[in-house]
């Protein structure tokens, strides 16, 4: 009886430690992070065909460099974790994991990520390595400094298409770049919403990330409405260089409308609840504009 009570224990431990990791790195973000480096790789020219293999290796390294960075961001961050309701659960800041544990788990997932993406080349390696130092060590403690912290943060939050098509096509040519500016204008509705609805924790946090530094103003909304106007001709520019087809351009632009309509409602409304929808809005806006350009793929 007692043995089984112990195998129970241990089994709940492990279950606990798992669950852990998996807060660690952010299970959800990071796999949004390593979808778009994925559909990046499966848009590039020179990938005519599904290798399971290399999609599964992309998918591994992309997933423990982007853990890594999510990783150190909370070690870094444990304090100010602490401090707001959203966040105080996590395993560091919660204390269930010690700080000397959580970098040792970001070096080993770090190294072993951007080992594994060298696997297809340099490029591709070199360009998680700045990612994650970008993201780690200048965006973090920057978001206690400057709202411009979260231009810092568009840009390794955009990587991953650079990174996907460098991994499937060994270069940085003009369509990695529309996949990167697509994802990095995205970014700016998507975190402002964000920061919209979790306004008083960030702020009791000391976190400076709305464009105005009074909160929640009309000059952030307009900002978010800005960004979101800049989607428009960059959603045109994978149908320009040839990625994908009319069919992906009317889906990319009819995405780009809408995200700009719930940014003028927010403008319009003012709320919470608004900034919600453009969060949501923003949630749903990444896959269904990348699926469509790999189902429209133009293979030349």
């Amino acid at each position: 009886m007692q043995d089984e009570t112990g195998k129970q224990s241990s089994s709940l431990k492990i279950a606990g430690k798992l669950q852990d990791y998996k807060q660690l790195i952010k299970f959800n973000l990071s796999f949004m992070v390593v979808f778009s480096a994925v559909i990046s790789y499966l848009l590039a020219p020179r990938v005519t065909q599904y290798d399971w293999k290399a999609i599964m290796l992309l998918f591994a390294g992309g997933m423990l460099a982007t853990g890594s960075a999510n990783a150190i961001n909370q070690v870094v961050e444990k304090d100010t974790d602490a401090m707001m309701k959203r966040t105080s659960s996590r395993p560091v800041a919660a204390g269930r994991m010690s700080v000397t544990e959580g970098w040792i788990f970001s070096l080993v997932t770090g190294a072993g990520g951007v080992l594994i993406l060298w696997h297809f080349n340099f490029l591709t390696a070199a360009l998680a390595a700045f990612s994650l130092f970008l993201y780690a060590f200048i965006y973090t403690p920057l978001k206690k400094v400057h709202s411009i912290s979260v231009l810092v943060g568009a840009v390794p939050g955009a990587l991953p298409c650079l990174i996907g098509w460098a991994a499937g096509n060994d270069d940085l040519s003009a369509g990695g770049w529309a996949l990167f500016a697509l994802q990095f204008f995205w970014q700016f509705p998507h975190f402002w919403a964000i920061a919209w609805i979790a306004h008083r924790d960030y702020t009791k946090a000391g976190f400076k990330l709305l464009p105005s530094d009074a909160g929640p103003t009309k000059y952030s909304a307009i900002q978010a409405i800005i960004y979101s106007l800049l989607l428009l001709p960059v959603g045109i520019l994978p149908y320009v260089f040839g990625i994908s087809g009319l069919v992906s351009l009317a889906v990319v632009t009819l995405a780009n409308l809408l995200m700009i309509w719930q940014c003028v409602r927010l403008y319009r409304e003012m709320a919470v609840e608004a900034a919600r929808r453009v969060m949501f809005s923003s949630y749903f806006y990444l896959p269904i504009v990348l699926l469509a350009m790999l189902m429209d793929k133009i293979n030349t």
